[in-house]
């Protein structure tokens, strides 16, 4: 008998799949006996970030090649994860301490260009190190945009403008970072270069069969591990409020960020008022208690500083609640009465101290007015704001098509 027949008989087992199936039975469990479900609306969005998750580990187990590498999508629309940034396109490559790889690409007209060789994975214990994150400022960049990087082995002398990997780097990662959503993206592409004009080895049942079995601890540490997150950095601290800008923790090397979370009732709202910064990439988004950002091309879940309204006061004021208030600002809750709260700068040249920091009031939803000085620069009609949502779907389309 072949060994493309050996596997077990028993249907409901399969020697293959198994694992995996069972992972995603441990998986769906998790999420239905999650503390923070409420209800229908609650569980569906939990189990839609399942699928999304099945999604995105079997693409990632697929495309994993330590010796071919390429970058493939880190989290997106549809596979969402760890509070992923509506800004922000992010890739990744895998790659190990002993090879030597070229990044070849040509930089767009994005707010922001980020690398980070990374340590590890993230776990529901710990963050991946970062032992060396810097952005496109630190790159070589030629009048037409065209870049080429070399990483060298761990522990090697490089040649002026080379970098060197750290001792067990496993990951880099690319985040590329849209202000304007208009602005046009990039290209990047890594190769290994002691591979470079071969060909990998096909794959063999074995390693077919492994690829189940990492698929399966990839997906339940997924899920455990975003599960964490929010408990470590958001919900020990006091609701309806921001801590004070700080580095992010396992993140970029010029990111800070502001993190909070929120439980507005019906008749609430919440004014969050924070400084226009000179920060090239200043953000806002809302998440849910799954840590995965809401719909934010069909709602106006998310705001950055160059799609905000700014008062002439150069404030930015946002009104966050479960219906129009009829202003621009206007952070939808998509009927979430709690869910996270993040503020990003990025691509800072100096720290982003407590008086560039927001703050928050939450407010009855009908005196929401009087708490906008500016309120008559604010307002807008039913017109006017299906034309602004109209235009967020034309710019992600031509973003993730383009």
């Amino acid at each position: 008998m072949s060994a493309a027949t050996t596997a077990s008989a028993d249907p409901v087992t399969p020697a293959a799949t198994g694992p995996f199936t069972a992972a995603i039975i441990e998986a769906e469990n998790l999420i239905r006996t999650a503390v923070f479900v409420t209800g229908e609306q609650d569980l569906a969005e939990g189990l839609d970030y399942l699928a999304g998750s099945i999604s995105a580990i079997l693409h990632l187990v697929r495309t994993r090649n330590l010796t071919h590498p390429v970058f493939v999508t880190s989290t997106g629309p549809y596979t969402k994860m760890g509070l992923d940034n509506p800004d922000t396109l992010y890739l990744h490559a895998d790659i190990e301490p002993t090879g030597t790889y070229r990044v070849r690409g040509r930089r767009g007209t994005t707010a922001d260009l980020s690398f980070q060789v990374l340590r590890g994975d993230y776990t529901p214990d710990a963050v991946p190190g970062g032992d060396d994150a810097f952005d496109d400022r630190r790159l070589a960049i030629e009048a037409d945009g065209t870049f080429d990087i070399t990483f060298r082995p761990a522990g090697s002398a490089p040649a002026p403008g080379e970098l060197v990997l750290p001792e067990g780097a496993t990951t880099l990662s690319v985040r590329e970072v849209y202000s304007e959503w208009s602005a046009t993206k990039g290209a990047i592409a890594i190769e290994r270069v002691d591979t470079a004009g071969t060909a990998p080895p096909e794959p063999d049942l074995e390693r077919v069969e492994r690829r189940y079995r990492t698929a399966a601890k990839m997906l339940t540490a997924r899920i455990n591990t975003w599960f964490n997150f929010p408990k470590w950095f958001y919900l020990d601290e006091p609701v309806n409020a921001f801590t004070a800008p700080r580095l992010t923790p396992g993140g970029l090397a010029t990111q800070f960020s502001s993190v909070g979370h929120y439980r507005l009732g019906e008749d609430e709202a919440m004014v969050i008022t924070v400084p226009r910064s000179a920060a090239p990439y200043q953000g806002f988004q809302l998440g849910s208690m799954w840590y995965i950002s809401l719909d934010y091309v069909n709602h106006q879940t998310s705001l950055n500083s160059a799609q905000a309204q700014v008062d002439p006061d150069g404030m930015i004021r946002m009104v966050l609640a479960h219906r129009n208030p009829g202003v621009t600002n206007w952070i939808e809750t998509t009927g979430r009465g709690q869910g996270i709260l993040q503020f990003r700068w990025q691509r800072t040249d100096a720290p982003i101290t407590p008086d560039l920091g927001p703050s928050a009031q939450v407010v009855d939803f009908a005196d929401v007015a009087a708490h906008l000085p500016f309120v008559d620069h604010n307002r807008i009609d039913e017109h006017e704001w299906s034309q602004r949502i109209a235009l967020r779907q034309r710019q992600f389309a031509a973003r993730m098509l383009a």
